[in-house]
Order: structure tokens, then C-alpha cells, then sequence
């Protein structure tokens, strides 16, 4: 008896294609993604503007060493000689084009050769974790390496960080919004998906077509249990971060809209998942396949500028990036990744087609 039910339950397992592809393909299409990324040699590198104002041998040095071959793998550097350019460069670092701005002071040769101690200007994103750390280091060491070669006088070279954020942020206030906007998606995905899925296949969803009861009116009460939902999850979250970790938003009303529209592009995107998915196990494995490279290759976990820059483009169409961006600006005034102009289109593009999709190919049983 035993054998011939599991006879059964194989052949209609492998009867049902969608799910034979997801269980299957899936974990081999993860293991080769991660490999590629993990698997590629060489580290991050950083953008960074150097405005040299200084004319003679000290701030050359300052500049060779940045355009050395030990760092060029580290560093991709802009040079300039123009006080203007200052500006500009710090408007570009605010907009997240480029990582560090060095701005090397006037008479800072001569100042050495008179055994003056100069500050050597640098500016970075203190709220980009750990890598603002890793940049001030690698800055520090450089004018330590350049001081020691100045022998028989006190340290000349004196760095001056300075944060472009207006606001003072650690770690957590980085991790908070991103981890608000995963609660988002997953609520969206695995909270919309799978229960529709299983109305459909006990018949609770044919019975209710059979009934008076107008459709857009379940599909509207079925959309606003997911947003009361996601406003609990949404205080749980903001509340253990303000009370335990003592998280600000900064931008309380644009963070709250960024929460709603997300939210209703993930339930979107749910319902669409549960429009292609036949069975159950099959609307797992797609929620899943969906559900994991967006939490590796969103920025969630870490930095965009991490990521190997062959996976641009799928950073780019992956919606929860947009969404977990938006929510760094509005709740902690983050550096952005892209304009917040363009987060929100991009969010409300796949709101609104995921929506389309979801209408034209809903089936009830």
C-alpha cells in the first residue's frame, strides 16, 4: 500500500511541469548565480574626485599614490585643478555618483617644507557602511606612507573627514529601512501568493465566483486585509527601531507613502505569481525563485557597489532595489542610489503592470 501511494504521488509529481522546473532547475540556476558572483576575483571599487590645488611636489605625490598601480584596483580617480570643480563634486557625491571627494589645500608644499601641519580635506558618505570606513582607512594610510618619507619632522599631513549627510547615522539606521522594505515583499509574495493559490485549489474561490457577490469586491477586501496587514508589520518594525535602536525618520509622510505604494506593487506582483502558478507546490518554488535573488541582489544586505558590475542590468529591474532606495531617502535621508523620482516610477511601472497581468490571466479555478 505504502509503495503503490508513493508510486502515485511521483507520477503526479512529475506530471506537473512548473513545479518539476522549480524544484529542480531552480537550486541549480541559484548555485550558479552566487557562484559567478562570489567566484569573481578582484574587490570593490570606489569613484573618487581629487581636486588638487596644491602646485608643487607634496600634492603630486598626494596624487600619484592615489593613480598608483596598488591602487588602481581600489580606486577609480578623477583628478582636477580647478577650485570650482569642488562644488560640483560634492553635489555629486550627495546624488551617489561618487563615493569620496579629496580636496588637496594650497601651499601644502610649502607648508611642509616649513614643517607646518596641513589638513588634507576628504569628504564621503559616512552612512554607506562599512565602506566609508574602509575608505577613510585606506586615505589615512596613504598620508601616513607620505609623512614617514618626510624624515626628520613631525607628522605634516592631517586628515579631515567630513560626512556629506546632514544627518548622523550608523548602521542599524542604514539596515532598518531595508529590512522594512523585505518584510514588504515578502508579505506581498509568500502572504498573497500561496493563499490564493490554496483558495483555488479547494474550490473556496469557484464557490465565491458562483455567488452575487461582485469580484472586484473581493478582490478590493482581499487587497486591504494584505494593507492592514503590512501597517502592523510596518509599526512592529519602525517601533522596535525607534524604541530599542533609537531610528529617526526623517520624512515621516514620505515614508508612509513609500510604504503603501510598495506594498501594493508587492501585492501586485503576488497576485500575478498566482495567476501562472497551477498548483501549490508550483506557486512555492516561483515565489522562491523570485523571492531569493531579490534579497541578494537588492541592496539589502549590502551595497550596490559591491555587486560584480556584470549583474548591473538585473539590478536594475529588480523592483525591490527601487523600493528599499526609496526608503533609505525618505526615512534617513540616505545617500541615494538613483533619484527618488525615479524610485517611485519604477515602483508604481510594476504596481501598475503587474496589476494588468494579474486581471488579464486571474483564473478562479
Amino acid at each position: 500500500m505504502v509503495i503503490s501511494l508513493y508510486i502515485a504521488a511521483l507520477k503526479e509529481y512529475l506530471r506537473d511541469r512548473t513545479t518539476l522546473f522549480w524544484t529542480l532547475a531552480f537550486p541549480i540556476l541559484f548555485i550558479v548565480l552566487f557562484g559567478l558572483i562570489f567566484s569573481k576575483g578582484g574587490g570593490t571599487t570606489y569613484n573618487v574626485a581629487i581636486v588638487n590645488l596644491d602646485s608643487g611636489a607634496t600634492g603630486q605625490q598626494i596624487l600619484g599614490a592615489f593613480q598608483s598601480k596598488d591602487l588602481q584596483s581600489v580606486f577609480n580617480v578623477t583628478p582636477s585643478t580647478s577650485v570650482s570643480d569642488e562644488n560640483t563634486y560634492q553635489d555629486q557625491l550627495k546624488n551617489g555618483k561618487l563615493d569620496m571627494v579629496i580636496v588637496i589645500p594650497p601651499n601644502l608644499s610649502s607648508n611642509a617644507q616649513s614643517g607646518q601641519t596641513t589638513g588634507v580635506q576628504l569628504y564621503y558618505d559616512a552612512s554607506k557602511q562599512p565602506a566609508g570606513q574602509i575608505m577613510v582607512g585606506v586615505v589615512q594610510t596613504v598620508l601616513t606612507n607620505i609623512n614617514q618619507g618626510i624624515t626628520g619632522k613631525p607628522p605634516l599631513l592631517r586628515l579631515d573627514a567630513q560626512s556629506v549627510n546632514t544627518t548622523t547615522l550608523n548602521g542599524i539606521d542604514y539596515l532598518v529601512p531595508g529590512i522594512l522594505a523585505m518584510s514588504l515583499m515578502q508579505l506581498g509574495l509568500f502572504g498573497t501568493t500561496l493563499p490564493i493559490v490554496s483558495l483555488r485549489e479547494r474550490k473556496i474561490l469557484r464557490r465565491l465566483g458562483a455567488t452575487p457577490l461582485p469580484r472586484a469586491a473581493l478582490l478590493a477586501s482581499q487587497v486591504l486585509l494584505r494593507l492592514t496587514i503590512t501597517l502592523f508589520q510596518t509599526a512592529l518594525i519602525l517601533g522596535i527601531g525607534y524604541f530599542a535602536f533609537n531610528v529617526q525618520i526623517v520624512h515621516p509622510l514620505q515614508t508612509a507613502g513609500v510604504i503603501v505604494l510598495g506594498s501594493l506593487m508587492f501585492i501586485s506582483l503576488g497576485y500575478f505569481l498566482a495567476a501562472i502558478s497551477k498548483t501549490q507546490e508550483s506557486a512555492t518554488g516561483i515565489t522562491q525563485a523570485v523571492n531569493f535573488p531579490m534579497l541578494f541582489l537588492s541592496g539589502i544586505f549590502f551595497p550596490l557597489a559591491a555587486l560584480p558590475g556584470f549583474l548591473g542590468t538585473i539590478v536594475k529591474i529588480i523592483p525591490l532595489t527601487y523600493l528599499a532606495d526609496a526608503m533609505r531617502q525618505a526615512m534617513v535621508n540616505s545617500t541615494p542610489d538613483f533619484p527618488l523620482t525615479t524610485d517611485l516610477a519604477v515602483i508604481t511601472a510594476w504596481a501598475v503592470v503587474c496589476g494588468l497581468l494579474s486581471a488579464r490571466l486571474f483564473r478562479w479555478e
